[in-house]
């Protein structure tokens, strides 16, 4: 048997922040939250009842406070697909919810990066829909 992979650990200044920006980028929804620890954990929202939900389950991402910053570019980064809109309106709308437009070297890309509140590189694919 393999590992399946469950969850994505991020470092963090703002866990609650961050947490809340995420939720909104990724329609998650806080699963717990230890204030004292400073860890978040956010996952996909709970499937009512009745419905079944198909194919694999998204891993949950725990934001855990550090003391220090982020200093270098992401040697892992998350890759969103947008699932109901344009690639150029997902940009848009992930700006207005605070992320910022970030120039790693990719060139002339069919994905676009951008990063997080925080300065955690993430693209948004343009070419994929899940």
């Amino acid at each position: 048997m393999a590992s399946k992979f469950t969850e994505l650990a991020i470092d963090c200044a703002d866990p609650a922040g961050l947490a809340r920006f995420w939720c909104s980028v990724l329609d998650y929804e806080v699963r717990d939250e230890d204030a004292e620890e400073g860890v978040v954990t956010i996952g996909p929202r709970a499937a009512p009842e009745a419905e079944d939900r198909p194919g694999p389950v998204p891993p949950v991402l725990t934001f855990a406070r550090v003391p220090e910053g982020k200093s270098v570019k992401n040697r892992l980064h998350i890759d969103v697909s947008p699932s109901d809109r344009e690639q150029g309106d997902e940009v848009r709308r992930l700006i207005a919810l605070g992320a910022r437009r970030a120039d790693v070297g990719q060139g002339d890309a069919s994905w676009i990066v951008l990063t997080d509140p925080e300065g955690n590189e993430f693209c948004v694919l343009g070419d994929r829909r899940p």
